[in-house]
């Protein structure tokens, strides 16, 4: 599952995992199926990295995993610690990472939905990391009612008809079986209470809107459309006691006028004249670190590329950079003074009587 052979050692075994798990964790990779990958690739780092699992694993397959619960497998690994040994490029993968993949196994309130904002980022914060503000308007629990939706000092008045429950059971009996129906309590519409006196700050929803404003760590070589988690400041839960959702920032670099970005390489279009095309020329390139000097050379095509090697993006995981490649495209004049066209007739002259000395020697000595 890891790619790595039997005998691998435990740094190989977390190189492995650290690798892959930057490449299929959902929050990086919303391609389908990289969730499920990504969980395997937990499961398999958690039974490798464990010399007792391990030895079950070797001596009967999966099958000798078959009695380990997630907590048995997952108790005693901090993926939180795991992640941030890729410095900025792991911040926030680990966190609450048991919880969200495995939390139906745990009992309690049912836990609020996710909010996913988008955050556009400049390609310099790309480049070299930093920090960036995130504005959200999310609903949370009211402070006033503390969420019940009652005025202070009054609690809402459970439903007699369903006794709180919010549904209403029917029980019957056909031919022998019995069966039983389960449906909406038409007297509170599935609430299971009624709110005699509202409270005046949310009016009776429990919930109110507020703005917060966050500071969010970008770090440096983060790629484009990947989620950064930040935990607890999602959806509140559905019932009282259950705890809010994630908020996910999904990180896209701005339009930067100067360069294209693909992947951790950039690409830049320079516009050469004619005469610089066929002479040779120097030029002036601006890159992430500043202005460099570029040698065009003489004979250059059109749409030929150059590549400034180092001078792209970080590229995650391995902390090298990608490249600056440079499309070349020679601008042909549309308008010519006198004095020009009479200098382009006269290469036109040379190299027709040039062809024409070649197309003659090279029949002279057929």
């Amino acid at each position: 599952m890891l790619g790595i052979p039997r005998d691998a050692d435990a740094r190989a075994i977390k190189d492995a995992f650290r690798h892959l798990a930057l490449k299929y964790h959902p929050d990086r990779n919303k391609e389908p199926g990289a969730e499920e990958r990504f969980k395997e690739i937990a499961e398999a780092y958690a039974v490798l990295s464990d010399p007792n699992k391990r030895a079950g694993y070797d001596a009967g397959g999966h099958a000798g995993m078959g009695h380990f619960s997630p907590e048995d497998l997952f108790g005693g690994i901090d993926f939180e610690d795991l992640f941030s040994g890729l410095g900025g490029l792991g911040a926030g993968l680990g966190g609450g990472l048991f919880e969200r993949f495995f939390r139906h196994h745990r009992a309690g309130p049912p836990r609020g939905e996710d909010l996913q904002v988008l955050l556009s980022v400049p390609l310099a914060t790309v480049a070299r990391g930093g920090e960036e503000t995130v504005r959200i308007a999310r609903p949370t629990a009211c402070t006033a009612c503390h969420g019940t939706g009652a005025r202070a000092g009054t609690a809402p008045r459970p439903c007699e008809a369903c006794h709180g429950s919010g549904r209403q059971v029917k029980s019957g009996q056909e031919g022998g079986v019995r069966f039983q129906q389960v449906t909406t309590c038409p007297a509170c519409q599935g609430r299971g209470s009624f709110i005699d006196q509202p409270c005046p700050e949310c009016h009776g929803s429990g919930r109110v809107e507020r703005e917060e404003t966050l500071k969010l760590r970008i770090p440096a070589g983060i790629e484009d459309g990947t989620a950064l988690r930040v935990a607890g400041h999602g959806m509140p839960g559905p019932e009282e006691g259950g705890v809010p959702g994630d908020l996910l920032v999904v990180v896209h670099a701005a339009p930067d006028p100067r360069f294209q970005r693909a992947g951790a390489d950039l690409w830049r279009v320079e516009e050469l004249l004619l005469t610089d095309a066929v002479l040779g020329a120097e030029r002036s390139v601006p890159t992430l670190d500043g202005p460099v000097a570029v040698t065009v050379p003489h004979g250059t095509q059109p749409d030929a590329v150059l590549r400034l090697r180092g001078r792209g993006l970080p590229r995650p995981g391995d902390g090298r950079h990608g490249d600056l490649l440079l499309r070349l495209r020679v601008r042909v004049p549309e308008k010519l003074t006198a004095e020009e066209r009479s200098l382009y007739e006269r290469l036109r002259q040379l190299a027709e009587s040039g062809e024409g000395r070649r197309s003659a020697g090279a029949g002279h000595g057929r």
